[in-house]
C-alpha cells in the first residue's frame, strides 16, 4: 500500500483526498469534530508540500445535506480551506484550476449525485478528473463499493493517507493481540457481526457479546429474551457460536415492560433480571450490575482490550453499562483499540477518550477489516496505477 508520503511531485499539483468528512450538524453547527481531527493531518501534511489539495467526501444518507458548514469547521483546524457548492463538472473543474498552491477546497457532498452509491464509471472518471493523483483517507468508508471509494482508484495513482495508514497499522497489530486478550463486541444484528466474531474467537482469550446482539445468543440458548430485539432468525451458526467455550454472554439485564419503552419514566420502571429471567411483555435495554463487574474484570486482567459497538440501548439513555465499560477500560492500562460512532461518543461524553491507545473512525469498517484483513477500499489502492 502506497504512502501519501511516496506522491513523486506535490508542488501545484491538484490531489484529489477522500476524506472523512461525516460530521453531525445542529442548527447548522458541526457538532461533533472527531472525524475532522483525524483527516487533518493528511490534509495539512499534502498542503505544506505546496499541493492544491482537493477534498471529497460525503455527509448523511439522503444526499440532501450540505458539506457547507463542515468546511467551514475544518478551516478552524486546518489553514486554507474554502468549500466549492459544486462536485463534479465544468463548475468543479473550474473551481479546481482556480486554486492557489497549498489551498485546500471541500467538494458538495458525493451523495448528492446518484452515481457514487452506484459505483458509476462515469461518476467515477468525473471525479477522477479533478486531480493529478489520489489520497484514500477515508476508513470509515473503505468497505463500501462506491464510486469515490473503489472507481476513482482505477483512473489515479494513488496512495493511502495518515489515517488510513494508522488504522491499518493498528487493526492489523489488534488482529495479533497481546495476551490476555479481551473483545467486547456490542450493537445489533448477528448478520454483520458472524464474521467479526468468527475472527476473534481463535485469537482473542475471551470474546463478549453485548447489547441487542446478545439476545439473538441467548436466545439460541432457549432462553427467554421477552420482546427484545433480535435479528429474528437462529440459525446453525448462531447455536454453534453461542457454546463456544470462551464467548461471553450477559449474566443480567436492565429490563422494562414493552408498554414503558420511550416514556418519560422509563428508567425509573425499571428492574434487574438474571439472564433467562426476562418475562414475555420485557424488553432488554441494559446490562445489570453483574455483568458490569464481570466487564471490568476482565478489561482489568487484559493486556489487549478491543472494543466496538454500545452496550446498551443508548438512545433511549441506557448508558450505565457502556460508561462503566468505559471507564473501566480507560483505567485498565491495558492496550485499548475502540470504534463505532456511538461508542465512541458515549466515552467522549466521559471526557476519557484520550485514555484509549487508539480509537478507529470505523464502526462497520473496523470489524470488516478485524475480519477479512482487508477492505474494498485498500485492495483498491493496491490496483491502482503507478504514478511513480
Amino acid at each position: 500500500m502506497r504512502s501519501v508520503r511516496d506522491i513523486p511531485s506535490f508542488e501545484n499539483i491538484p490531489i484529489l483526498v477522500r476524506a472523512s468528512l461525516n460530521e453531525p450538524i445542529a442548527n447548522g453547527i458541526v457538532a461533533d469534530t472527531f472525524r475532522l481531527t483525524r483527516t487533518a493531518p493528511t490534509l495539512r501534511f499534502l498542503a505544506e508540500q505546496g499541493a492544491r489539495v482537493v477534498v471529497i467526501s460525503h455527509i448523511g444518507e439522503l444526499g440532501t445535506e450540505t458539506l457547507a458548514p463542515v468546511a467551514k469547521a475544518l478551516g478552524e483546524l486546518v489553514r486554507g480551506v474554502s468549500f466549492c457548492p459544486y462536485t463534479v463538472g465544468s463548475e468543479a473543474r473550474a473551481a479546481v484550476r482556480g486554486m492557489t498552491p497549498s489551498s485546500i477546497l471541500v467538494m458538495e457532498n458525493l451523495r448528492r449525485n446518484a452515481g457514487e452509491k452506484k459505483n458509476d464509471p462515469a461518476f467515477a472518471k468525473a471525479l477522477a478528473e479533478l486531480g493529478d493523483a489520489f489520497v484514500e483517507d477515508s476508513f470509515d468508508t473503505c468497505h463500501r463499493a462506491h464510486a469515490s471509494i473503489v472507481g476513482v482508484p482505477e483512473l489515479l495513482p494513488s496512495y493511502a493517507g495518515l489515517q488510513l495508514e494508522a488504522e491499518v497499522a493498528a487493526l492489523t497489530d489488534a488482529k495479533k493481540p497481546k495476551h490476555p486478550a479481551f473483545a467486547v463486541v456490542g450493537g445489533a444484528k448477528f448478520g454483520t457481526k458472524e464474521a467479526v466474531l468468527e475472527a476473534l474467537l481463535p485469537t482473542y482469550d475471551r470474546v463478549f457479546v453485548g447489547g441487542a446482539l446478545a439476545n439473538d445468543f441467548i436466545q439460541a440458548l432457549g432462553q427467554e429474551v421477552g420482546q427484545s430485539l433480535t435479528s429474528g432468525v437462529v440459525d446453525p451458526t448462531l447455536v454453534k457460536l453461542a457454546h463456544h467455550p470462551k464467548l461471553l454472554l450477559p449474566l443480567d439485564s436492565v429490563v422494562v415492560k414493552k408498554a414503558a419503552l420511550g416514556t418519560p419514566d422509563a428508567k425509573r420502571h425499571a428492574r434487574v433480571a438474571k439472564r433467562g429471567d426476562v418475562r414475555p411483555d420485557e424488553v432488554i435495554l441494559d446490562h445489570g450490575p453483574e455483568t458490569v463487574a464481570l466487564l471490568a474484570a476482565h478489561a482489568h486482567d487484559a493486556e489487549t482490550v478491543l472494543w466496538n459497538g454500545p452496550l446498551g440501548n443508548y438512545e433511549n439513555g441506557f448508558v450505565d453499562a457502556t460508561d462503566a465499560f468505559a471507564r473501566a477500560v480507560a483505567s485498565s492500562g491495558a492496550h485499548s483499540i475502540v470504534g463505532g460512532g456511538d461508542t465512541i461518543t458515549a466515552i467522549q461524553k466521559l471526557g476519557v477518550l484520550d485514555k484509549f491507545s487508539f480509537v478507529s473512525t470505523g464502526g462497520g469498517a473496523m470489524l470488516d477489516f478485524l475480519a477479512k484483513g482487508t477492505l474494498p477500499g485498500i485492495a483498491a489502492l493496491d490496483k491502482a496505477p503507478n504514478g511513480a
